[in-house]
């Protein structure tokens, strides 16, 4: 049982690393945000703090919404999932250095959506708890049916549009994310389930801890 607890944890934990490392990139790619970072950006620009710390603010604000929603409190993974993203994007995006040119940028934003699409994968497979946006994600499919990406599409598309009205950088790449980053997650999910479960031993579906 440790083992399983171990390999799930660190998937989760890894995930989470990994999807704050592809949003960073895509930022310092300035060739467009997620949806998500052109109204955290907006708010950042608007009322200071930083990037990171408005990720974990509207994380809480959705958090509120889908457990109202789905009658339930989000597991424990959740909330880790809210803080860690938050203080890893600002670690990162303070780590990476600045896109000396526009090819350098075109290659941050293009591993950045792939990087991130896979760690929210990873993050989510484990089922320790989506983080805020990804629950909301989940649930649209579950309340109402359809794909995974047609969900995460159909929710960036509206984040993005609230976030320009607030002068957030809105670009084609913002487009080019809410578009490609469903059929990301959408092959990398169920792979990193088939990654963690070959890695503990189990062929059944896991259960969450919370």
């Amino acid at each position: 049982m440790r083992k399983v607890y171990s390999w799930r944890w660190a998937f989760f934990l890894v995930g989470i690393i990994v999807l704050s490392l592809g949003i960073s990139m895509v930022i310092k790619g300035a060739v467009g945000t997620s949806a998500w970072d052109v109204l955290h950006i907006a708010l950042f620009e608007n009322f200071g703090l930083t990037i990171g710390t408005w990720n974990i603010i509207t994380g809480l604000l959705v958090i509120t919404f889908t457990s109202i929603m789905a009658k339930s409190l989000p597991k424990m993974g959740t909330w880790i999932n809210m803080v860690m993203c938050g203080v890893f994007i600002d670690f990162f995006y303070w780590l990476l250095p600045v896109a000396p040119s526009l090819i350098i940028q075109i290659i941050y934003f293009l591993l950045g959506i792939l990087v991130l699409g896979f760690g929210c994968g990873m993050y989510i497979a484990p089922n320790l708890g989506a983080g805020p946006r990804d629950s909301l994600m989940m649930l649209i499919v579950e309340k109402f049916g359809g794909s995974i990406k047609v969900a995460r599409m159909s929710i960036e598309l509206a984040v993005a549009l609230i976030g320009w009205i607030l002068g957030g950088p809105l670009g084609v790449g913002t487009v080019i994310i809410a578009i490609c980053s469903g059929y990301v997650v959408q092959f990398s999910l169920p792979y990193c389930r088939k990654m963690l479960l070959k890695a503990i031993g189990e062929v059944e579906e896991m259960k969450p801890f919370f």
